[in-house]
C-alpha cells in the first residue's frame, strides 16, 4: 500500500525548505550584526568645536585725549661749517653745464652727461653718489664702536694705523672703533690744508674731539683706454693708497718714518720727496697698469694725528706725457678724479690751495667711457669772460608806465583816462584832453581797483636784523682752531599808508658775507616768501631764515674765511614789478639781476658777478 505525503509542505533533498528558510534568516541577520558593529567601531564621530561663553568683563569709561598741536614748527638746524645750500633732499638727475651754451660762469666745464644734485658739498665729497665716485667712511679711533673713550695715545694711534695696513686692510679690524655717522662719496682727493676741526662737521660728527682720526675711501678704478700712470701726493699727518690688494703710494711726516711707523711702502722714484705740493713734499708712487674697462678695486685712507691742519693731495703722471713746470719748480701735474669737476667743487678746492700748486681742469678722468667729443674742459676764464650782464636794476615807482585805459563805472559809465594818483579815499586821473577828473573809489569795479591798487602800492618800512651765537669746538691737542658765529636773519615789513591794498606780495632777502682778505663776497642765504598785508595780518609780515655759519680761521699765514657784511630786501608785486628795498649797500640793489644768479654759498664781486674765492697765500718750504 503507497504512502502520501501531505499536500502543501515541499520538500529538500535531505533538508526540509523550513531549515534552509531558517538558515538565510538568520543569516542575514548574523551579517546585518557584522556590519552594525564594524561600522560603528571604525567610524568615528567627528568633533565639534564649542566655543566658550563669553565673560562680561567691566567697562571704563575712556576720555579723549587733548592734543596741543603747533600751528607752525620749524626743525632744529644742523650744525654744519659752510652755509648750508637749499636744495632738494632726495636725488635728482639735472642735465650738465655744456661749455659754450653762454657767457656765464657755469659753462667753465665740461663733464658728465647727466650729474645729479650733490647737495651738501665740501672737499670731503657730497652725500649722494654718481656711480663712478668712492665711498667714504670717518672713524675715530679714541672713542670705541659706541661711542665711549677708549685711552690710547700718541704711539698707539700710529701703531694701531701701521697694523692695519700691515694686516691688508681688513674691515673687520676697524669695526670695533666708532664710525661716524655720515658717509660722504667723491670723486677726488684734492683736500688742501684744511684745519682739522672743520672735518667732522662734514661726516655729521661736529661734537667729535679732531685728533686721532682718519678717513677710509672704498672704490673702483678703471679707464676706457690702456694706460700706465702713477700717483703723486701729500697726506698729512699720513696717507696711503692700495690698488688691487697691494700698497702703491704713501706718504706721511718725516718724522713719523724717522721713529719706525708707516713704513710699509718705499718710493723706488729718485723725484720722491723732491718737489713741494701745498706746504708738503710730494711722494711718488709705483706705475699702474689698467686695461682698457677692467676695473680695480682702490682705497684710500688718510688722517689726523694730533690736530692741526689734516690734508690729502693726490695727482696723477700719466707715462710719456711731457708736463709744464710749476711754481714749485716741479712738473705741474693733474689732479686725480673720476668726474670733471662742477663749478662749486672747484670753488671749495680753491678756497684752501694756493695758485699754481697743481692743475684741476686738465688730466685724465678715470670713468668707464669717454664723454660727448662736443663737451670740452674749458681753462679758467678771466673775470671780464665770466658775465656780460652788469647792468644795473631799474627801481623808482615810477617804472610803472602809466598808460590810457578804459574805467568802468558803478553807474555804469564809461571813462579813458590814466591813473594820477590816489588822495584818501579819492582817485585823481587824467582825461585825453588833459583834464583832472576826481571819483570817489567806492564807484569803481573790482578790475578797476586791482588796477589802482598794483599801480599806488603802499608806503612800507623795512627792517632787516640779525641774531648770533658763537659756536664752542671741542677739545683739539692743536692751537689751531676756527672762529665761528651762528647768524639767524630776520626780515620785517610793515604797511605805513592807510589806503588798501589786498594784493598779493613778495619779499626776498639776500645776507651777505666778505672774505677776510680780498674784496670777494659770499652770498650766505637767500630766501623768498608770498605774503599780505591786510586786517588779518595786522597790516605786517615777519619771517626769519635759519642759523647760518660764518666761520674764519689762522692757516698759520693770514685770516681765512668770512665775515658778516650786509643785506638787501627787495618786495615786489604779483607782477613781479619791484615796490620797495632796503640795503646796507647801494651796490647790492644797483647789481639785483647779478645777485639773483649766485647760488646760496657761493662768492661773487662788486658787480654781482661770481667768481671763485680768493686763493691762500703760498706755503713756505717745510722745514722737515
Amino acid at each position: 500500500m503507497k504512502k502520501t505525503s501531505k499536500k502543501g509542505q515541499p520538500t529538500t533533498k535531505g533538508m526540509s525548505t523550513a531549515v534552509v528558510l531558517s538558515l538565510l534568516v538568520h543569516g542575514a541577520l548574523f551579517l546585518l550584526a557584522g556590519m552594525l558593529v564594524v561600522f560603528t567601531v571604525v567610524k568615528k564621530e567627528e568633533k565639534k568645536f564649542t566655543p566658550p561663553v563669553a565673560i562680561e568683563r567691566p567697562k571704563m569709561k575712556l576720555r579723549k585725549p587733548k592734543v596741543k598741536v603747533k600751528k607752525t614748527s620749524k626743525p632744529k638746524p644742523t650744525t654744519r661749517i659752510v652755509t648750508k645750500m637749499n636744495r632738494a633732499n632726495m636725488p635728482e638727475i639735472q642735465l650738465p653745464e655744456m661749455s659754450g651754451m653762454g657767457n656765464d660762469f657755469a659753462s667753465e666745464v665740461g663733464g658728465f652727461d647727466m650729474i645729479p644734485d650733490l647737495g651738501e658739498l665740501s672737499v670731503f665729497g657730497a652725500s649722494q653718489t654718481i656711480g663712478n665716485d668712492f665711498e667714504g667712511q670717518l672713524y675715530d679711533i679714541k672713542r670705541r664702536r659706541d661711542g665711549r673713550n677708549s685711552a690710547i695715545d700718541d704711539d698707539e694711534s700710529r701703531l694701531l694705523i701701521d697694523r692695519f695696513i700691515q694686516g691688508g686692510w681688513r674691515e673687520s679690524d676697524l669695526s670695533r672703533y666708532y664710525r661716524a655717522p655720515k658717509k660722504l662719496y667723491t670723486t677726488h682727493f684734492a683736500v688742501p690744508p684744511i684745519i682739522s676741526p672743520m672735518a667732522p662737521d662734514f661726516f655729521g660728527d661736529p661734537e667729535m674731539e679732531s685728533y686721532f682720526f682718519f678717513v677710509k675711501y672704498k672704490g673702483q678704478l678703471v679707464y676706457p683706454e690702456d694706460i700706465k700712470f702713477r700717483f703723486w701726493g701729500t697726506g698729512d699727518a699720513y696717507a696711503m693708497i692700495q690698488v688691487g690688494g697691494e700698497m702703491v703710494w704713501a706718504n706721511s711726516w718725516l718724522f713719523h718714518q724717522r721713529d719706525g711707523f708707516f713704513n710699509t711702502w718705499k718710493s723706488s722714484s729718485a723725484d720722491h720727496r723732491k718737489y713741494q705740493l701745498a706746504g708738503m713734499m710730494m711722494a711718488v708712487g709705483d706705475w699702474i697698469e689698467l686695461k682698457a674697462g677692467e676695473p680695480v678695486e682702490m682705497e684710500i685712507l688718510y688722517g689726523e694725528w694730533r690736530g692741526g691742519a689734516l690734508e690729502c693731495m693726490i695727482l696723477v703722471e700719466v707715462d710719456g706725457v711731457e708736463y709744464p713746470t710749476s711754481s714749485r719748480g716741479g712738473p705741474l701735474l693733474p689732479v686725480f678724479k673720476t668726474e670733471e669737476f662742477t663749478q662749486d667743487q672747484l670753488d671749495e678746492i680753491r678756497k684752501y690751495l694756493p695758485e699754481g700748486e697743481c692743475s684741476l681742469t686738465n688730466g685724465p678722468v678715470f670713468r668707464d667711457f669717454n664723454p660727448d667729443p662736443r663737451q670740452e674742459v674749458i681753462a679758467e676764464k678771466s673775470k671780464d669772460e665770466v658775465g656780460s650782464d652788469s647792468s644795473p636794476a631799474k627801481f623808482t615807482q615810477e617804472l610803472h608806465e602809466i598808460k590810457m585805459r578804459d574805467w568802468s563805472l558803478m553807474s555804469g559809465r564809461m571813462l579813458r583816462a590814466k591813473l594820477i594818483l590816489r588822495m584818501g579815499n579819492n582817485i585823481i586821473l587824467q582825461n585825453k584832453r588833459g583834464k583832472m577828473i576826481k571819483i570817489h573809489e567806492d564807484q569803481f569795479s573790482k578790475e578797476d581797483h586791482t588796477y589802482i591798487q598794483l599801480n599806488s602800492p603802499p608806503d612800507l618800512e623795512i627792517n632787516f636784523s640779525k641774531t648770533s651765537k658763537q659756536r664752542t669746538f671741542p677739545f683739539t691737542l692743536s692751537a689751531l682752531i676756527p672762529r665761528s658765529t651762528y647768524f639767524t636773519f630776520k626780515t620785517s615789513i610793515k604797511k605805513k599808508s592807510t589806503s588798501p591794498y589786498d594784493q598779493e606780495l613778495s619779499v626776498e632777502y639776500f645776507a651777505i658775507g666778505k672774505e677776510y682778505s680780498g674784496d670777494i663776497h659770499r652770498l650766505l642765504e637767500y630766501k623768498k616768501e608770498s605774503f599780505f598785508l591786510n586786517k588779518e595780518s595786522k597790516q605786517r609780515f615777519t619771517f626769519s631764515g635759519n642759523p647760518v655759519e660764518v666761520m674764519n680761521y689762522e692757516n698759520g699765514l693770514e685770516r681765512r674765511g668770512e665775515k658778516y657784511e650786509g643785506y638787501l630786501v627787495v618786495v615786489t608785486d604779483s607782477r613781479g614789478k619791484i615796490i620797495a628795498h632796503k640795503a646796507s649797500s647801494k651796490t647790492f640793489f644797483r647789481y639785483l639781476d647779478n645777485l639773483r644768479q649766485v647760488p646760496v654759498g657761493r662768492y661773487f664781486d662788486e658787480s654781482c658777478i661770481r667768481v671763485s674765492p680768493s686763493r691762500p697765500k703760498p706755503y713756505g718750504v717745510p722745514e722737515w
